[in-house]
């Protein structure tokens, strides 16, 4: 069953770069997502899409970003 939605909302959530500079890797902000997400959720909003992308970070690094689409 398809859902269509009125209203979309795009969330860009990046992993620390001092984590990654000085750690190798530090993840995303795992806490800072679930309440963000939370707090959509309770405004009407529901997730349609999120992916995970590596990306290079200051030429020896990668680093995580999310992007989440919400819908309502």
């Amino acid at each position: 069953m398809s859902q269509s939605f009125k209203e979309y909302k795009v969330i860009h959530i990046v992993e620390g770069g001092c984590g990654t500079i000085f750690l190798g890797a530090s993840g995303l902000p795992l806490q800072k997502i679930e309440m963000e997400l939370n707090s959509l959720a309770a405004s009407g909003w529901q997730v349609v899409f999120q992916v995970v992308e590596r990306k290079r970070f200051m030429l020896f690094w990668t680093r995580e970003a999310m992007i989440i689409t919400l819908g309502r």
